[in-house]
């Protein structure tokens, strides 16, 4: 097993911009510190369970992926299209935003996010099952990948700690940026470009 690659292929994957990172950003900027990491703590969670439902179902996932993307790409896009609006919208409409910004919302949106379905289903059958098929030898595997995650969430609140007065400043422009990464988001997981390509 090349652990190199599978290292950099997870952090890539978890430390790159993505709907959960974004708005990891925007509720250090909205609402703090505290309520980002209610979020995050959701989202590990959600994040360590579908690592480990890949896992388990690996043989009956290959069969029926295709279904499961394509139901998985359209909710997913649906809720990041409606997250990308309730950020867009977070200085005119801070009580309905709240709601984005905690565990629950952080727990669900890892299980509708299709960066994260597509890396869940693939990393541990293309990096670990080749080399390991032994159940603690794939927990193991869970629980580091999901420690990447969660370091990768970390840091995303971290740095919108640390440069929050900033995002504060330029509100109105940080949250359209936001917005936009959120819907070209929300359009690559679709599937759309895909089709329009045909």
């Amino acid at each position: 097993m090349d652990i190199t690659s599978f290292l950099l292929y997870c952090v890539i994957i978890t430390f790159t911009p993505g709907p959960t990172n974004i708005v990891i950003l925007s509720t250090v900027q909205g609402f703090g510190i505290k309520q980002a990491m209610e979020y995050t703590y959701g989202a590990t969670i959600a994040f360590g369970a579908l690592l480990t439902i890949s896992t388990i179902l690996n043989t009956v996932l290959v069969v029926v992926i295709p279904k499961i993307l394509m139901i998985m790409q359209i909710i997913g896009s649906l809720y990041i299209l409606y997250l990308a609006y309730q950020i867009y919208n977070m200085d005119t409409a801070e009580s309905t935003v709240g709601e984005v910004a905690t565990f629950r919302s952080g727990f669900i949106m890892q299980f509708v996010n299709p960066k994260v379905v597509l890396f869940t289903m693939t990393v541990i059958p293309s990096f670990v099952m080749p080399y390991y098929t032994e159940s603690h030898m794939l927990a193991i595997f869970v629980t580091i990948i999901t420690a990447v995650g969660f370091l990768a969430f970390v840091t995303w609140v971290l740095f919108g700690a640390i440069f929050k007065e900033i995002l504060l400043k330029y509100q109105k422009p940080v949250n359209v940026s936001m917005s936009i990464f959120l819907i070209y988001s929300a359009i690559i997981g679709s599937g759309l470009v895909e089709i329009i390509r045909r």
